[in-house]
């Protein structure tokens, strides 16, 4: 079996998409952390950008108690955090601005496509914060979805500092389809179930790694 990157793959079939439900319920408390690393990189008052994802998703749920943000997402699932908060009384005052790109709903509940896409190069980011089905050495961050693949070219386009979001079992993975190369990424945040070795491997072209936890 071929290894890259001193990891395994996960032997799963490159176009395979998880709902968002089977996805939410893995590594649970890494996600958390790497979360909570996440949100203290956010000044408030920030145009901040969040792609589909069950990572995004935990880092919403930090994100909404913080002042004055901008959020645009593709992700149905991260909009409704701010909206439950905002319900609540638990939102930061003042409470985040969410904009919704719109487009063809994938299973993992993010939106896609020419909608998207448009919609989100007409913006620029503070911080765009991306979760990923895979992430490895030589394909960088992949998906198996074409489209979300597309959706999430656009997002890079349009950041001004590209933030990964990906717990340790997401290495070695790969998507079918490339969306940003790990030169790409400012900064990785992970956790600490990722090998050192893989880790000295990244910071050789990520130019900042955030070990949560």
């Amino acid at each position: 079996e071929k290894v890259h990157g001193g990891a395994v793959p996960v032997l799963e079939a490159s176009t395979h998409e998880p709902g968002f439900e089977a996805k939410s319920a893995l590594e649970l408390s890494a996600k958390e952390e790497i979360a909570e690393a996440a949100a203290g990189l956010v000044a408030p008052g920030s145009a901040v950008a969040l792609s589909g994802g069950t990572t995004t998703y935990a880092l919403a749920h930090h994100l909404v108690r913080i002042e004055g943000l901008t959020v645009v997402t593709n992700s149905v699932r991260v909009a409704d955090v701010f909206e439950h908060a905002a319900r609540q009384g638990t939102a930061a005052a003042p409470a985040s601005t969410v904009v919704l790109t719109g487009g063809v709903r994938t299973p993992s509940d993010a939106l896609v496509g020419p909608i998207a896409d448009r919609a989100i190069r007409s913006l620029h980011f503070d911080l765009l914060f991306l979760g990923c089905h895979g992430i490895s050495l030589e394909a960088g961050l992949s998906t198996p979805n074409l489209a979300e693949a597309e959706t999430n070219r656009s997002f890079v386009a349009a950041a001004r500092r590209v933030i990964a979001v990906a717990d340790h079992t997401k290495w070695g993975t790969v998507g079918l389809s490339t969306f940003a190369s790990l030169a790409e990424i400012d900064t990785l945040v992970t956790d600490a179930g990722l090998p050192a070795e893989i880790r000295s491997a990244v910071a050789e072209q990520v130019r900042e790694v955030v070990i949560a936890g």
